[in-house]
């Protein structure tokens, strides 16, 4: 009869382990698809620049000292027909700007992007400009798009004399659908024979389990993971419909992806970022302030009446030294940094306080979690 309690016993504690043990990773893990957190190899934007002229400009563009946006003006002139020496030209109601773009992927010709304008000189404002015909080059100096019109800022500037109300940033400016793409830039996806899929964090969990759910939708053994960030596909064309219909297929499949025990800090502005899933190991944390306060006044040594002497000034330095009582912060084995956090901000930690003493616990072995300092 006492074995049989025993083995009731054992099974019941074996059964609440693996139940605990079941919510926990259900707890730490969460489902999401794989096109939220994958990209396709060779299937990306593209950063496009050029350098162009915003003109019509109401007195406030570029001043005289400003010498490349005149003779980028001089220049413009020569070309249309007009023969005037930079020396010359005497105008503020232009101004000198980079123009930036984003070439999105499978862009065509005759497709429209936005843009933005950044003005490089010293103009004081881009309202009511328009850029003149610029074209937009990649890294390889080859010209994918050329972009004109007027800008839109969403901001003013008004006043004058010292009394001047700026709503927003008056010399960056944007144009919306303001290039047009000229070259063909896109990926032939009918000549790719294998098709890679790049995780946005590597993992090699996570890279196994998108290779299992492919293999399970398609059937086959198609897919397979090549390490932590990359998982190769072969013959995505054999399906019908070719890629394009293979990528819709296996793009809603959902996995288990699990938090990353990781702290990001920025030790300039005292932010702390946590993830859910890390804990800190048993640890003891001992906390005091020390400040010192040195202040300086000056007196006025001045010499009795009918005394020889002059009259000068004398510094009296004081030096305060004040010292808190140190406060002890003691954590279990387990301990998650948000219950850290919480016992610091109780005893008056500061935000750098805290960021300081993170640093500490990780070098000291007890924080488990990667620790990252912006």
């Amino acid at each position: 009869m006492t074995s049989w309690r025993h083995i009731f016993f054992w099974v019941l504690l074996t059964s609440l382990f693996w139940t605990t043990r079941g919510r926990a990773e259900n707890e730490s893990s969460q489902s999401v698809r794989i096109k939220d957190i994958t990209t396709i190899e060779g299937i990306r934007d593209n950063p496009i620049m050029g350098y162009g002229v915003v003109v019509g400009l109401s007195r406030t563009g570029d001043s005289q000292q400003t010498i490349f946006s005149i003779q980028t003006l001089a220049n413009l002139l020569q070309r249309m027909g007009l023969q005037i020496p930079a020396a010359s030209v005497r105008v503020n109601n232009i101004a000198a700007v980079f123009v930036t773009a984003t070439l999105p992927p499978f862009a065509r010709p005759g497709m429209k992007i936005d843009v933005t304008v950044s003005s490089i000189g010293d103009a004081k404002s881009l309202a009511g400009g328009i850029l003149l015909m610029t074209p937009l080059k990649s890294s390889s100096g080859s010209v994918y798009a050329v972009a004109q019109g007027p800008l839109t800022l969403g901001g003013y500037s008004a006043g004058g004399a010292g009394n001047t109300k700026v709503v927003n940033h008056l010399t960056v400016g944007r144009i919306p659908q303001g290039a047009s793409v000229e070259q063909d830039d896109s990926v032939a996806l009918a000549t790719m024979n294998t098709l890679s899929l790049l995780l946005r964090d590597p993992d090699f969990d996570v890279a196994t389990d998108i290779a299992s759910a492919i293999n399970k939708e398609m059937g086959g053994n198609v897919a397979h993971a090549v390490d932590s960030r990359r998982v190769e596909i072969s013959s995505p064309n054999a399906s019908s419909g070719g890629i394009p219909t293979f990528m819709a297929r296996i793009n809603p499949l959902e996995i288990h992806v699990h938090a990353p025990a990781k702290v990001v800090v920025n030790e300039r502005t005292g932010t702390i970022v946590m993830g859910g899933a890390t804990t800190i190991g048993a640890c003891s944390v001992l906390q005091g302030n020390l400040a010192i306060e040195i202040s300086t006044k000056y007196e006025v040594s001045q010499p009795q009446a009918l005394a020889k002497g002059d009259t000068v000034v004398v510094p009296q330095t004081e030096v305060q030294a004040t010292e808190k009582t140190p406060q002890l912060i003691q954590l279990k084995q387990g301990a998650t940094v948000e219950d850290l956090v919480r016992g610091l901000q109780n005893m008056g930690a500061t935000a750098r306080d805290i960021v300081s003493i993170l640093q500490a616990i990780k070098a000291a072995g007890a924080l488990e979690a990667d620790l990252e300092v912006l």
